[in-house]
């Protein structure tokens, strides 16, 4: 394989990371989006159908296990996370905006669960 080859192979591999994007939640002519705050979804989008708020526990840095207590009540005991579900209108699918520290952290679409 050239030197060229691996190049633009390696190019490729680098876009395919970067061509995520956050998703944005368009409300009566206005958009939110990642890193708004939970005023200006309201403002911009009005009351939720359904809105939850729980206790996220909190992870070590790249790992997957949380922090064990007596160390995560004494440090931090977990993350407050809200969810409000926007209904959308017939045709389109409901939109879940989670909120971390007050401001969005994802806007996702998807169907209710049964």
């Amino acid at each position: 394989m050239s030197a060229l080859s691996r190049v633009c192979v390696a190019a490729a591999v680098a876009t395919l990371g970067s061509a995520a994007h956050a998703e944005s939640l368009r409300c009566n002519g206005a958009i939110a989006a990642e890193g708004d705050s939970r005023l200006a979804v309201l403002y911009k989008c009005g009351q939720p159908v359904l809105a939850d708020s729980y206790c996220a526990p909190v992870f070590y840095i790249g790992a997957a296990q949380p922090v064990p207590e007596p160390f995560a009540s004494a440090i931090v005991p977990c993350q407050q996370v809200d969810e409000w579900l926007y209904d959308r209108g017939a045709g389109n699918l409901m939109a879940t905006v989670r909120f971390r520290s007050g401001a969005v952290a994802s806007i996702t679409y998807g169907r209710l669960p049964r």
